[in-house]
């Protein structure tokens, strides 16, 4: 296994659309082993193909506490979605940023896993915005274009959940 480099924003492959995965080869094994690695050592919850300069659909994800829990999801598509969610969302691809971003709530979504199996996979809340926001790296897009607002540094997210912090404590008293 090994780490690889995570393309960055204005990086042109980020806006190219990633191709089907035809069949299970040793080196999508090992780009694979290689993105949960990636993932993990730069504490993402999420990382496409893309992000690696590899234009395969192919995204893993752990949403868990833990980062035990990794979910490979191979050629996949969102079948269902319901709901909405507005929250903070940041990417590897913009390191050091975040915006606010709405999505849906709840998502079903099927794919291939490793050993090129079809299987479902429904997901709520971070799960659901995960799901999402991995799969618009596939066809090219990144979550900046959807941000409402602007993008925040995140010295400038700490500063206004300390003030939020702060006030709900002193009304709280």
């Amino acid at each position: 296994m090994g780490l690889r480099m995570i393309r960055e924003l204005g990086d042109p492959v980020l806006g190219k659309k990633a191709k089907a995965v035809k069949e299970m080869t040793p080196k999508l094994k090992q780009l694979i082993a290689d993105m949960k690695e990636t993932m993990y050592d730069s504490d993402g919850v999420g990382l496409a193909a893309p992000q690696v300069g590899m234009l395969k659909r192919i995204v893993v994800i752990d949403v868990s506490a833990e980062q035990d829990q990794p979910i490979v999801m191979i050629n996949p598509e969102i079948v269902e979605q319901d709901g909405e969610q507005t929250g903070w969302e940041g990417c590897l691809s913009v390191p050091g940023k975040s915006g606010k971003v709405t999505r849906p709530r709840h998502v079903v979504a099927k794919a291939l896993n490793e050993e090129m199996e079809e299987f479902t996979i429904e997901g709520e809340d971070l799960l659901a915005r995960a799901i999402c926001h991995e799969l618009d790296h596939l066809d090219g897009h990144m979550y900046v274009e959807l941000v409402e607002g602007r993008l925040y540094t995140n010295e400038e997210l700490d500063e206004m959940f300390a003030k939020e912090t702060e006030e709900e404590a002193e009304e709280q008293a």
